[in-house]
């Protein structure tokens, strides 16, 4: 990245840095206070809406895999992912190769559950786009995936990312 003190275009100027950061606290804040609020009835947090979302994008998906993407501890996990079993969100299998593998997968509540809370993100992603126009997505994506650490960037190489790419 450019050293903001010697590279200086006005996109990189202190005020625009600062501003940037604020622009994606309250995106960030309004874009899952959508989901927060539907979440709250089930007694979930945001926890739960990631590895709804994850497992519902990849069904199949390792548990390993799923810790590797959501960058949490064991631990974290596997409290939120055994309440999302024990309520009937999620189902585990064991792996066919690795018997020791754990598969997840949405079981239909959890389909159903996942698909409320993407609706109402798509939503909003959609209206925005279209609010900014072809080549300010193209721009938005650029940014976005210069915002990602290097090891996941490639995920997002082709567009879309299309669940046979978990």
């Amino acid at each position: 990245m450019a050293d903001v003190k010697t590279a200086n275009p006005l996109f990189l100027r202190e005020d625009e840095l600062r501003q940037a950061i604020e622009l994606l606290f309250f995106a960030y804040r309004d874009f899952t206070g959508d989901a927060d609020r539907i979440l709250d009835d089930y007694g979930f947090g945001r926890a739960h809406h990631r590895v709804i979302y994850f497992v519902g994008r990849h069904p199949g998906m390792p548990v390993n895999k799923l810790l590797s993407i959501l960058q949490i501890t064991k631990q974290s996990l596997s409290r939120v992912l055994g309440q999302l079993v024990r309520e009937g969100f999620v189902k585990q299998t064991r792996g066919t190769t690795d018997r020791r593998q754990r598969l997840l997968e949405l079981t239909e509540t959890g389909r159903e559950l996942e698909r409320k809370l993407t609706e109402v993100q798509k939503q909003r992603i959609a209206r925005a786009y279209r609010d900014a126009g072809a080549e300010a997505v193209a721009g938005f994506r650029t940014v976005m995936r210069g915002l990602i650490d290097s090891r996941d960037r490639t995920r997002f190489e082709t567009e879309p990312l299309g669940p046979e790419r978990a």
